[in-house]
């Protein structure tokens, strides 16, 4: 019996020959193959785990990414699948971030509780934690065209739908043991000396990442136990449970603020099992065909690896399961979602348009690490984008990049929402940088740039040029940031020499004749070489060193007069965004 299809008139498969296979059609192969041996005609299922301890940052998006792209070149082949993400929202507070806002310390008093049971930050709208940070994500994979079905491990838990799963754990209690122990014995290996030091955002990440460090389960009285309660009283898990009788499911527990109590477990629904045993049993339950993990989750003796063994006591199977490596932020050292200032997915779709962001997961195979611009090197990427859509509208691209581009921009579901006309980002940053976001200014200047194909309203542009904006409002140095002079610098203009005054003249005897941005560049790169002696169209070895080091000068000169330093925007790009009449006012014309 075959795999169910979806029912879709047309299916565009990305990846699925030789010619054009990537890194995502390879695993679709595998996992299709893998779900068709273990469970013939069901959906395939393909999972992601995340913990709303704080801001989901960039890194954890690899997480969903990774899976969404697998099962997204399954669905477009046809072949149902299914995409979980489990929001482990039951997962204990276990420390307060820094540098979010709304919290104080006094939010310590909530560490040991369910996500869900701790207070939202200050001026949320949301009804705790969790819900606060899932949002922002839950907002960012619509956005991203992710499509998914979304588990809150705080309503499973809660209202038992793991019940017989936990008095199977509790039950099969010493073979969860057994298989813990193998690895609680072991010594970790000596550090060599020559070892690198350990990257500083792996560390960062790894302690971000949720479950990952939590203990194995209790031992009390020489017995294991795989099940941690929440305390009745003061909602905290830091108790342990003491005994357990396997008939009639009582079990006992004390925790450190005093409390004791004996409960039924077979009715109790006020605790979860610890990670290493949560998750294998979760890949039984669900049927996982397909989960990667980072770094921290598949290391010798981690979770995933555990997980392997102990997914059998529940008649289960591991999943295929690569390693992801961790995502980097150019300019940022760390990313931890224990830390502030983290970029997450809503805050790279500020600047960044979904498609673009896509890409950067797609073009890269899981254990390859990156980083994702946020400072400058934004515009290389966006150059980066803009010429692979060229090549692969002409025909030029290699396959495995026509794969990336596909999935980037589109998803089974259809094309993903993009820019009518995607103009330079560099160039849209610039505009925005001297214009302050004014409407009338920035189209006035686009115009004047794209000559030959004008604007009919700035609608085409977006949303990139919006994206362009936010970058120059909230992530340009300021130091970066162009301010066009209200008034002359007289100063400056009294001190010219006499070859000083006449490049300005030249300049500006012929602006009306170059209003354009090709003709400005022409005149601006001209000016020096006429004044040598040199035709204005001179080029390469036709152009000595002396003169390009006068090109250099009469550029800081032009660039002190209009905005007060010797670097900014491109110049022919200033000066149409400064207007032939200001900049004829600031050169003393």
């Amino acid at each position: 019996m075959g795999r169910a299809l979806l029912p879709r008139e047309e299916v565009r498969t990305v990846g699925a020959t030789a010619e054009t296979a990537d890194w995502v059609s390879r695993f679709a192969d595998e996992v299709i193959e893998e779900a068709e041996r273990r469970a013939p005609g069901k959906p395939v299922v393909c999972a992601s785990g995340l913990s709303p301890s704080g801001p989901i940052h960039l890194g954890n998006l690899r997480e969903v990414m990774t899976p969404h792209l697998v099962a997204d070149e399954i669905r477009r082949r046809g072949i149902a699948c299914e995409h979980i993400i489990s929001w482990d929202d039951f997962d204990r507070f276990r420390k307060v971030p820094a540098g979010v806002a709304g919290i104080d310390e006094s939010w310590a008093e909530h560490i040991g509780k369910p996500l869900t049971s701790v207070p939202a930050p200050r001026g949320s709208s949301y009804p705790n934690w969790a819900e606060h940070f899932k949002a922002a994500m839950i907002g960012a994979l619509a956005d991203l065209g992710v499509e998914y079905r979304g588990i809150s491990q705080t309503e499973m838990y809660t209202s038992g739908a793991y019940r017989e799963q936990i008095l199977h754990a509790m039950k099969h209690r010493g073979d969860i043991d057994a298989v813990l122990d193998q690895y609680r014995t072991k010594k970790k290996p000596a550090a060599k000396k020559s070892q690198k030091p350990v990257d500083e955002a792996e560390l960062a990440a790894a302690e971000g990442s949720g479950a990952a460090d939590e203990d194995d389960g209790t031992t009390a009285g020489g017995e294991y136990f795989p099940y941690k309660p929440y305390c009745g009283v003061c909602e905290r898990d830091l108790t342990t449970v003491t005994a357990y009788d396997d008939e009639s499911t009582e079990l006992h527990y004390t925790c450190v603020c005093g409390h004791e109590e004996t409960v039924r477990l077979a009715e109790f629904d006020r605790g979860k099992l610890v990670w290493k045993v949560d998750w294998p049993m979760r890949w039984a339950y669900e049927g996982v065909v397909f989960e990667p993990s980072g770094v921290d989750h598949s290391s010798p003796g981690s979770s995933f690896q555990v997980g392997g063994q102990i997914v059998g006591i529940f008649d289960g199977k591991q999943p295929i399961g690569p390693m992801y490596a961790f995502v980097g932020i150019s300019g940022m050292a760390k990313m931890s979602s224990s830390r502030g200032g983290v970029p997450t997915a809503a805050d790279a779709l500020q600047i960044m348009e979904p498609a673009l962001l896509r890409w950067l997961y797609a073009r890269r195979k899981p254990n390859q690490s990156f980083k994702i611009a946020f400072d400058q090197q934004i515009q290389r990427t966006y150059d980066e984008w803009d010429k692979l859509a060229a090549k692969v509208a002409d025909g030029s691209a290699l396959p495995g990049d026509v794969a990336a581009y596909t999935r980037a921009s589109s998803t089974a579901a259809g094309e993903l929402p993009a820019t009518p006309r995607p103009l330079s980002y560099g160039t849209l940053a610039s505009i925005s940088d001297i214009t302050t976001g004014h409407d009338d200014q920035t189209l006035r200047i686009l115009n004047e740039i794209y000559t030959a194909n004008p604007l009919g309203s700035l609608d085409e542009a977006r949303p990139r040029l919006d994206k362009a904006e936010t970058w120059i409002r909230t992530q340009a140095d300021a130091d970066d940031r162009t301010v066009v002079r209200e008034t002359p610098d007289t100063e400056l203009l009294e001190s010219l020499t006499p070859e000083q005054r006449e490049s300005l003249r030249l300049l500006l005897d012929g602006l009306d004749e170059h209003w354009s941005l090709e003709g400005l560049t022409s005149l601006v790169y001209g000016v020096p070489k006429v004044q040598a002696g040199l035709p204005a169209d001179a080029h390469g070895k036709d152009v000595p060193p002396e003169v390009k080091k006068g090109q250099r000068a009469f550029f800081a000169l032009l660039y002190e007069l209009l905005v007060g330093k010797d670097t900014g925007p491109r110049l022919p790009t200033l000066l149409l965004a400064v207007g032939a009449d200001r900049v004829r006012k600031l050169l003393g014309a």
